[in-house]
């Protein structure tokens, strides 16, 4: 049994973490912190966790978090860096939600968070923890970052196409729609159900953060000849509380004759959070409600030159607390759908 300490856990990654290993057989969480709510019960906070835990925020405090074998952020991008050392240091193994250690180019990172990197020491310690690509490095990091929600749908469904040097990299599309639990639990007047109701709307048109994480993934992958990957990333904000749904687009390769729908599920044919849906099928985000997995289709509209990959998640789940548990499990060496084999949510 790890004991587990989580860091900023009052928003959703981090009840949506208690939740998930309030019945990890190998896991038990014995800090979670928050300098606001200090003292008050998780189960004030979070009714839903009734039962489940006896345990209080605290503030956040390094020499109990170093007690912990694995210690969870959950917290805003620019907040880890500031214990991260200390923790790193003390050998303590660390699961980063936020996008701190995402992108390993230190000005890229600081340009798009605009902000100045308080530890870059650690940018090169940090294993990117997408388990369908990284899983051996995984295993052995003692820093993990997690992928952020839209990256995850997005390199999940150009993976198979970029490995094989099927597409032209260098002009792919991603058209993605998240619900409002992306933006976090924060009073925000653009968020409220009221204003998104009934609407559908694009924004960060110009240029998100996301998209330089989404990039430096899928470079990784590419043949070492292959011209860089581009994408045109375009997110949108969905009337629902959760899920993502991304619609992608290349160009296939003159001569191409791959059978893509084989090609996926070979792909993906050993990775159990990754579905494969049959030919022809259109996966929904309520496929994936609650659960810790991405379903994907693959088309080629009209036998023509261009490939349509559709892809889902849930965006707390896989797309963030769910992937940092499967992360977990890899690194201590459990069965990797420990705590996260369940179905989705229906209706």
């Amino acid at each position: 049994m790890i004991q587990v300490g989580i860091v900023g856990g009052t928003g959703y990654t981090g009840v949506e973490l208690l939740r998930l290993l309030a019945n990890h057989s190998q896991a038990e969480v014995k800090v979670i912190t928050s300098r606001a709510e200090a003292g008050v019960q998780v189960s004030e906070l979070y009714p839903s966790l009734r039962g489940f835990y006896d345990l209080a925020y605290s503030v956040p405090d390094a020499d109990v978090l170093g007690e912990c074998d694995v210690v969870f952020f959950a917290t805003p991008h620019g907040v880890a860096q500031a214990m991260m050392p200390e923790l790193i240091n003390r050998g303590v193994r660390v699961i980063d939600l936020s996008a701190d250690f995402r992108i390993r180019d230190q000005q890229l990172w600081e340009q798009w968070y605009a902000q100045e990197h308080a530890c870059p020491e650690l940018i090169a310690k940090a294993v990117y923890g997408l388990p369908e690509v990284n899983r051996a490095q995984i295993a052995e990091a003692q820093l993990v970052a997690c992928p952020g929600c839209y990256p995850t749908a997005t390199q999940l469904g150009f993976i198979p196409l970029l490995e094989a040097g099927l597409i032209d990299p260098s002009d792919l599309v991603a058209n993605a729609a998240s619900g409002v639990s992306g933006a976090g639990r924060q009073a925000k007047i653009d968020n409220l159900m009221s204003e998104v109701s009934d609407s559908f709307k694009a924004y960060a048109c110009g240029g998100h953060r996301h998209l330089p994480e989404i990039e430096q993934g899928l470079r990784d992958v590419q043949p070492a000849d292959s011209v860089q990957a581009k994408v045109t990333f375009v997110p949108h904000l969905l009337p629902m509380i959760r899920g993502i749904h991304a619609t992608l687009y290349a160009t296939l390769l003159p001569g191409t004759e791959q059978d893509l729908q084989a090609l996926f599920e070979q792909r993906y044919a050993n990775e159990p959070f990754v579905d494969v849906l049959p030919a022809g099928s259109h996966p929904q985000t309520r496929t994936a409600k609650g659960a810790n997995v991405c379903r994907l289709s693959v088309f080629q509209p009209q036998g023509r030159d261009k490939v349509v990959v559709l892809s889902v998640i849930d965006n707390l789940v896989k797309g963030a607390s769910g992937q940092a548990v499967q992360n977990m499990n890899i690194m201590f060496g459990f069965d990797e759908a420990e705590g996260l084999d369940f179905a989705a949510l229906l209706p």
